[in-house]
């Protein structure tokens, strides 16, 4: 059958597409849950016929889990918390909904509301409002995109002291990344705030006409070569960092993605260690994506991931608790 052929030959190409930053190439890895899903039905189909034909799309799955990893995880283990441990949110948060783009009332207030009932540590806002700090007083202490830059706003809140803070000014971009070292006791700890370049694709009815699908595409090509790009920047940033480094944001893009295997390295996956489920941080035509992370060096210890299924952003937060080794 041509369209099993098809459909393994994409999916293996994600996988060594993975290895390699080349955008024109690149975008097949948003389809790459969608490509999962097919070949498992085709797995299954010639399972129930008893045809070796199955073999293409298992071996191509198997080979795919390798590269990838699992997209869904059931994580049940649970640690014990200590006062010292570091409850992080990163939440994009859709400038507070201060455009109406959902039509109910109140929606700026009920994030601050929500934000409240969690009570992290240390929050990392995207798209944020400067106007809410006034709403954020339990944290005495926050940094925030300069003034000075026409761009998205980001915003770091912390119950711990910031000794610096600094932005790393994207070039040719509204996205940026900030950072903020906090005094945590005895120790310095560099949190980053990223947001990386937006595909800027409104999911509609023309998204699939034959002349948006072609702008789109372009479209898509260009924003992973900045990714690319902004990538390379804060890779560079963050391996001169002289403290311990734990990364939050939204990378707009999967962890399928060749931006997100460069940006992780060898930090761990909040979700990858201690999530449930498929981890969704955002939907695409109803697909639900994991496009925000909490990401952390291996001086920490991750303690615990949480998803909220919280519609008051075209985002969902995820919270992690982590913990600096040196304290066990």
């Amino acid at each position: 059958m041509i369209a099993n052929w098809v459909f393994a030959i994409l999916l293996f190409l994600t996988c060594i597409i993975y290895y390699f930053t080349l955008p024109y190439l690149s975008v097949f890895s948003l389809l790459v849950p969608l490509l999962f899903i097919i070949n498992l039905v085709f797995v299954l189909f010639w399972a129930i016929k008893r045809n070796r034909r199955l073999l293409l799309s298992l071996s191509t799955l198997l080979i795919a889990y390798i590269v990838f990893g699992s997209f869904y995880r059931s994580n049940k283990e649970s640690e014990t918390h200590l006062d010292s441990d570091i409850k992080i949110m990163t939440y994009n948060v859709w400038g507070f909904n201060k455009n109406e783009w959902i039509k109910e009332p109140n929606i700026g207030d009920k994030i601050i509301d929500f934000i409240a009932e969690e009570d992290p540590d240390i929050l990392c806002l995207q798209e944020h409002s400067r106007i809410r700090y006034r709403q954020l007083q339990q944290y005495p202490y926050r940094s925030e995109t300069p003034y000075s830059q026409p761009r998205t706003i980001q915003a770091i809140f912390s119950k711990f002291p910031i000794v610096s803070s600094g932005s790393l000014d994207l070039p040719n971009t509204i996205n940026n990344v900030i950072y903020a070292d906090l005094l945590i006791d005895s120790d310095t700890v560099r949190i980053y705030n990223i947001h990386l370049q937006s595909f800027n694709i409104v999911p509609s009815s023309e998204t699939f006409s034959e002349e948006q699908s072609q702008k789109n595409y372009k479209r898509l090509v260009t924003t992973f070569e900045k990714q690319r790009q902004q990538v390379e920047i804060f890779d560079e940033h963050r391996a001169s960092s002289p403290y311990r480094v734990i990364v939050t944001g939204d990378l707009n893009n999967t962890q399928f993605s060749s931006i997100y295997r460069i940006l992780k390295g060898d930090l761990q996956d909040s979700f990858l260690e201690k999530g449930e489920k498929f981890g969704r941080t955002y939907n695409l035509f109803g697909f639900p994506l994991r496009i925000d992370y909490i990401l952390a060096e291996p001086e920490f210890k991750i303690l615990s991931h949480q998803n909220f299924d919280v519609k008051l952003s075209d985002h969902y937060p995820i919270v992690a608790t982590v913990r600096i080794k040196s304290e066990e």
